[in-house]
């Protein structure tokens, strides 16, 4: 039996979410993923990359491939400053940042709190998507690393050259 903590959530169900949005779609990573974040940071394109890389970038004597968000959800990139997420997959030991457009708090929520992603959702956003949850901000979209690693991504055949070499254009 767990004991609840003074907000009267049972620490074992805790799940914190830091809060990211791309374009107008609010998004959720849960903290324990995310290694740092960063501002704005210069990102150095790579020739022939697929379209969802935005590029690489120097961090801490390494070199981070980055994944953008919004072209990953089929949004034009963002000439504005954008944030990057530094996401660390323990699992695979894949270190990779993430371009979003801005980064809010954490959200502290109840593990039981996130739904199923909806069944209506496409090959792509199934692909991407970790369930849903219901925030004060609104509806907020539940991400997980592992789905956004580089190598995932080139691997489902979902995102890059092949998707659009299939419909003729990027889906």
């Amino acid at each position: 039996m767990s004991s609840l903590d003074a907000t009267g959530v049972d620490p074992v169900d805790t799940l914190l979410m830091c809060s990211l949005r791309a374009g107008a779609a609010l998004f959720g990573l849960e903290t324990t993923q995310i290694r740092e974040v960063l501002g704005a940071t210069k990102i150095r394109l790579v020739p022939l990359a697929p379209e969802y890389i935005d590029g690489i970038m120097p961090y801490r004597g390494d070199v981070l491939t980055t994944v953008n968000l919004r072209v990953l959800l089929g949004l034009q990139r963002c000439a504005a400053a954008s944030c990057v997420i530094v996401l660390d997959d323990d699992i695979n030991e894949e270190r990779f940042g993430l371009v979003v457009d801005g980064v809010g708090g954490v959200i502290v929520m109840a593990r039981s709190g996130v739904e199923p992603n909806p069944s209506a959702l496409d090959a792509r956003s199934l692909a991407l998507f970790d369930g849903i949850c219901r925030t004060e901000l609104g509806l907020m979209v539940r991400l997980n690393s592992q789905r956004l690693r580089p190598s995932r991504l080139a691997e489902n055949g979902l995102f890059g050259a092949a998707a659009r070499d299939r419909s003729g254009k990027q889906r």
